[in-house]
């Protein structure tokens, strides 16, 4: 099995997945969450038939992005199979008449419903961000530079929106025009660092590498404010300056301390809560 394949465990029952590293996507395979969500002793035909009902009643959509990859099978060679990133995975659950999909579905309408909540009051997303990290052990310290990362991060997607960058693919490229310019490395090397995948970014930063990278894009938001961007190219113009700023200060660190300040630490190897403290 590629080191880019895995099994994971839902309740001691086997879930083939495959992590595609241009995309950043985990894909599982529908059969084995269909047999163990529906319990079927054909669950290959229980699909076929699923598919079909999805089709009938305008799933085309989601049936169509559910395609076929190699996995290992049982009599342990590669054979083709149907899989499902999690979105897709997510609304195929949806759509299963089974009581163990029926935990999935609350999740998901609660999840829904936090969101509506957040839109209405913004300050209710900062509030479940904390509840979040501290649940996952981080310290209050890295808590309060991550929340304060946050806000600087949606000032400069506001700044952004004012200069023309309106979808999700131009804010990546931005984005990582900043993290080329101050970590000398875009995002998905310094994933790799990190051995990260589908994990974001900044929760497996150091305080210190969190501090740099607010340092980029708050740098970004100000020469931004002044130059007035017009278009993708001047915009990653100005965000490799905003990087700048904070790679010189990255340097001025690292001379002066004999350290590295890009750390290939994550999110497991960072300062922990101690959570017998935190009951008492």
């Amino acid at each position: 099995m590629k080191k880019s394949d895995s099994i994971i465990l839902f309740n001691q029952r086997q879930i083939r997945r495959h992590w595609d590293e241009e995309k950043e996507l985990w894909y599982f395979s529908i059969i084995d969450v269909i047999e163990i969500l529906t319990e079927s002793v054909n669950p290959q035909v229980y699909w076929r038939v699923f598919k079909k009902r999805l089709i009938d009643e305008g799933s085309n959509e989601t049936v169509t992005k559910c395609n076929g990859l190699k996995m290992m099978a049982v009599d342990g060679k590669m054979r083709l199979t149907d899989v499902a990133d999690t979105e897709t995975l997510l609304r195929l659950i949806q759509s299963i008449p089974s009581p163990k999909a029926e935990p999935f579905k609350l999740w998901l309408a609660k999840i829904g419903y936090e969101r509506i909540e957040e839109t209405e009051d913004p300050e209710l997303a900062f509030d479940r961000a904390m509840k979040i990290y501290l649940q996952k052990g981080y310290s209050k310290e890295w808590i309060n530079q991550r929340i304060k990362s946050i806000e600087v991060r949606k000032e400069l997607t506001d700044e952004w929106d004012r200069r023309g960058v309106k979808n999700n693919k131009e804010y990546s490229i931005l984005t990582n025009e900043i993290t080329k310019a101050w970590a000398d490395m875009d995002i998905r090397d310094y994933k790799k660092l990190k051995n990260l995948k589908k994990e974001n970014l900044r929760d497996n930063m150091t305080n210190l590498e969190l501090v740099l990278n607010m340092l980029a894009e708050v740098s970004t938001t100000e020469i931004s404010k002044e130059k007035h961007p017009k278009n993708l190219t001047e915009n990653k113009i100005v965000a490799r300056k905003g990087g700048t700023v904070a790679k010189k200060a990255r340097q001025e660190i690292e001379k002066n301390t004999g350290k590295k300040v890009i750390s290939p630490k994550s999110a497991k190897e960072l300062p922990r809560v101690n959570h017998k403290k935190l009951s008492t």
